[in-house]
């Protein structure tokens, strides 16, 4: 029995730690949700979660210290709808950021990105008016783009030096111009139309020198935003899948002691058939 309770508070422990990734990568996208990805949707219910898993471990670990069948039923119960929301967080997740990615240029290192690769409730939900103010003025308020500038002896870095930095998706998308729209870079956020027609794409009339403008406004920019989701995201998802495999491992283990720690109080002896007890042998020798 000691033993059992033993490794029931040890599983509780460890999960109570796992629980600090989680909440870890809550945190980390809510740090992003205010400078870069300026979406604040996904970052709460990861963090609950995470707070979830904290509470209910250490509920977990006190009972099985001091053999209160109460809260380890109450860890077990709720653990496992914990997990179940893990999981489809992870599948949610996936779900939406699956489609979508930014498209190799010629002689550029960075990627242009283009709202029509994308489609889905994500989408929808960053290309929309309400939400795509508020998106705009949150990456124009985090001086993403003013950041950008590098000088080289004092003077601004080539078009040529330009065009082999790896930019972000925001950089890319709401910084400057498409690159099919045929602009004459000047700087990192100046450039000019070059000596014809500008390119058929929309985003080609939207941008604006303005630095409070530039291509805040753009198509590019919603799926700059868009790439920058997926790819943070993601990297979350990652640690979340190996988080969610150990908890269900730890699980199935604190289940298993738990089960014996029953058997023990109801005095079944380990290894006996309950239909062997149940109907007794009525000859006594």
């Amino acid at each position: 029995m000691r033993a059992s309770n033993h490794l029931i508070g040890l599983l509780n422990f460890l999960t109570f730690l796992l629980s600090l990734p989680i909440l870890g990568g809550g945190i980390w996208l809510s740090s992003r949700a205010n400078t870069t990805d300026c979406l604040r949707f996904l970052q709460w219910p990861l963090i609950i979660i995470g707070v979830a898993i904290m509470v209910v471990s250490l509920a977990g670990f006190a009972g099985a210290c001091y053999r209160n069948t109460f809260l380890m039923w109450l860890y077990l119960f709720v653990m496992f709808f914990i997990i179940a929301a893990l999981i489809g967080f992870i599948i949610f997740a996936y779900a939406v950021t699956d489609k979508g990615s930014g498209r190799v240029l010629l002689n550029r290192n960075y990627l242009d990105y283009y709202l029509e690769d994308y489609s889905g409730w994500l989408e929808k939900r960053v290309a929309s008016d309400s939400y795509w103010g508020k998106i705009s003025s949150c990456i124009r308020d985090s001086k993403v783009c003013s950041k950008m500038g590098r000088t080289v002896g004092g003077a601004p870095e080539t078009a040529d030096m330009f065009y082999l930095r790896k930019l972000s998706p925001v950089e890319s998308g709401c910084c400057k111009p498409p690159t099919e729209c045929g602009y004459v870079y000047v700087n990192e956020t100046l450039w000019n139309p070059g000596g014809g027609l500008v390119g058929t794409n929309p985003d080609c009339t939207l941008w604006s020198n303005d630095q409070e403008q530039l291509c805040y406004q753009c198509n590019s920019c919603k799926a700059g935003v868009l790439a920058s989701l997926k790819k943070s995201w993601r990297k979350v998802s990652v640690i979340n899948i190996v988080v969610m495999i150990i908890l269900v491992i730890f699980y199935v283990i604190a289940y298993a002691a738990f089960r014996n720690n029953r058997r023990i109080d109801n005095e079944e002896p380990f290894g006996e058939a309950r239909m062997t007890k149940a109907q007794p042998s009525r000859i006594q020798l």
